[in-house]
């Protein structure tokens, strides 16, 4: 039967017998596909990506009209009505000039509305656009569109909503009220408050904006033709990369490689004894990840979703608490606020979740060893894991293998039907095993490509063989069973010598265990006097009482010395932006001299 996703693997090995079985092997990942031997013949049979639009897709698995799909803040709305909003959404978006090809600016939070508008808008042949960046380069993401019209909540600002329509040639906003299908009664107070601070003293206004009722009232007196002709191929999701690790970028899926991810991984979390509950918190759907991996993927695979997005960052302990999910999407960012804010009672019981691992960015050994030891001080049965993926790939490329050491950069054997291997970087070299390189991956998965001709070009690359590979620009390597190991964002040569690989230098230190350094992290910069070569420093969090100079002796000794930092800088905290530590900044930060004593 099928289970959580890491006891299911646990399963796979069990049935298959001894995982080092004898096999001959080529070299080549792509052609000895290893990591097949950890996957059964029953879960193979019948894995094929459907020809599905996304909203066939949800509704072939949906569980009956009167079953909640959707829990928000009170109410359980059923399947019924979460069909009866999407028709009525069509007609609407169609009412308001949307049509085949037509972009959707759409600034909304994960509410039930948000995955009413991207069924609608897949109805009607258009796409949504979707970016939660700063106020000026969403503005360029909306002109760059063409559409006259955006979604928004309500909180939007008169201030900006006149940057939308001076600036983008927008003349309108829909306009929805977080709690539009909240029971106001059942959020909590920490939610009013988070909600409250969203909001300005000038909210937009005026005859250029609409409510979400008076946006469905244009739909009722709608007569024209809603439904566009089927085209599973066509751009459905646009939205754009987080800009962490370097210029943000536009990543266009379509229902053929939304689902081709998402099908994958349908067995995630699931249960035949009972029907288990799904809580995305605070993530925002303007990321690829979210939107498949957390949002349509739990509706497709027979959970309730428990949608709360109006919660502070610093909350969402709480948010855990209050509604104790079998299946809570991670990230590192939550998982520290939920160890660190000491709200957590010593005897809560966390064994309702299935599984626990953070995404989005890399872990070192230290913050996993942190996080088990808390999992297991509070009953949790979980392994802690780290996943793998990126918005080109349509979210995850790797499912967690639990018999290796979730240590030293490993995230797992690539997913059921995609391909996973390692190549010379910005070549079609393939290397071998345990052989560093450019992490590159096909798959039903990988997006259509970039709202950029030329940048799409470089990512992903028609190989001799006619294959198509996504490169990802990642380093990291592959053992002889499949096991990937991602070690860094691109290769960063050091001048004299050595290559500077953010997690096994984190890992260095972690293993060393220098007393006083509660966590630490690299942020590798352009070296100043030598082109095309980097340096690194080194970002503390220390405890209490403790100094830079108490441990930089040990630091050295641990790290090889072409790893050595050109400086070791202590924070109060490890900083984040969109959810991910905030290398970029921090980057800008050292090269305007902000840390120089």
């Amino acid at each position: 039967k099928l289970i959580n996703q890491v006891v299911l693997i646990d399963y796979i090995i069990i049935i298959l017998g001894d995982k080092n079985m004898t096999r001959t092997l080529t070299g080549k990942p792509s052609i000895d596909r290893p990591w097949m031997q950890y996957y059964p013949p029953q879960l193979m049979e019948g894995l094929s990506i459907p020809e599905d639009t996304v909203y066939e897709y949800l509704l072939k698995r949906c569980p009956g009209d009167d079953v909640a799909a959707i829990h928000y803040y009170g109410r359980e709305i059923t399947w019924k009505e979460v069909k009866e909003q999407v028709d009525k959404v069509a007609r609407s978006l169609r009412a308001i000039g949307f049509g085949e090809g037509d972009e959707i600016p759409m600034f909304l939070r994960a509410v039930p509305e948000f995955i009413y508008v991207l069924l609608a808008a897949e109805k009607i042949g258009a796409s949504l656009l979707c970016r939660d960046n700063t106020i000026q380069e969403n503005v360029d993401a909306v002109k760059k569109s063409g559409a006259k019209m955006i979604i928004a909540q309500d909180f939007l600002s008169h201030e900006d909503l006149n940057k939308y329509r001076n600036e983008a040639g927008v003349r309108g906003a829909v306009l929805l009220s977080p709690i539009q299908s909240a029971n106001r009664s059942e959020v909590p107070d920490y939610c009013w408050n988070y909600l409250e601070s969203l909001y300005t003293d000038y909210p937009a206004y005026g005859p250029c904006t609409i409510s979400w009722d008076e946006f469905l009232k244009l739909g009722e007196a709608y007569q024209g033709t809603v439904e566009a002709e089927k085209n599973i191929d066509r751009p459905l999701f646009r939205a754009y990369t987080s800009g962490s690790t370097g210029p943000s970028k536009q990543v266009i899926h379509s229902a053929h490689t939304m689902i081709g991810n998402m099908h994958q991984m349908n067995f995630y979390g699931a249960s035949s004894d009972f029907r288990p509950t799904w809580l995305v918190t605070q993530l925002t759907p303007s990321l690829v990840a979210v939107v498949v991996a957390m949002l349509l993927l739990p509706l497709a695979s027979d959970k309730l979703l428990i949608l709360s997005p109006f919660v502070a960052p610093e909350d969402v302990d709480l948010e855990m608490m209050r509604y104790r999910p079998n299946c809570w999407p991670l990230i590192p960012m939550f998982i520290e606020t939920v160890m660190k804010n000491g709200r957590v009672p010593d005897d809560y019981d966390m064994s309702h979740l299935f599984s626990a691992g953070a995404g989005c960015e890399a872990y070192n050994n230290n913050q996993l060893q942190r996080a088990q030891k808390f999992l297991n001080d509070h009953n949790c049965k979980a392994t802690f894991t780290t996943g793998y993926g990126c918005s080109e790939a349509g979210s995850n490329m790797s499912l967690p293998l639990t018999p290796h050491p979730i240590r030293n950069g490993n995230v797992g054997i690539p997913m059921p039907l995609t391909t996973i291997s390692i190549f010379k970087p910005g070549t079609e070299e393939e290397l071998t095993y345990n052989t560093m390189g450019e992490i590159c991956q096909c798959g039903p998965g990988t997006m259509l490509g970039y709202d950029d001709p030329e940048a799409t070009a470089k990512a992903i690359m028609i190989h001799s063989d006619g294959t198509r590979w996504l490169h990802t620009g990642d380093i990291g390597y592959m053992q002889e069973d499949g096991t990937i190991y991602a070690l860094t964002r691109g290769d960063a040569p050091r001048y004299g010598g050595g290559s500077l690989a953010t997690l096994p230098m984190e890992n260095l230190l972690a293993d060393a265990e220098i007393p006083g350094i509660d966590d630490e992290f690299f942020v590798i910069i352009p070296d100043p006097e030598h082109h095309r070569c980097f340096v690194p420093y080194l970002f503390v969090v220390l405890d209490k009482g403790y100094t830079v100079d108490d441990i930089r002796e040990k630091v050295y000794d641990c790290l090889e010395e072409y790893m050595h930092p050109i400086d070791i800088i202590a924070l109060p905290e490890r900083p984040f932006f969109h959810f991910k530590t905030n290398r970029i900044g921090l980057s800008k930060d050292i090269m305007m001299g902000k840390f120089e004593n």
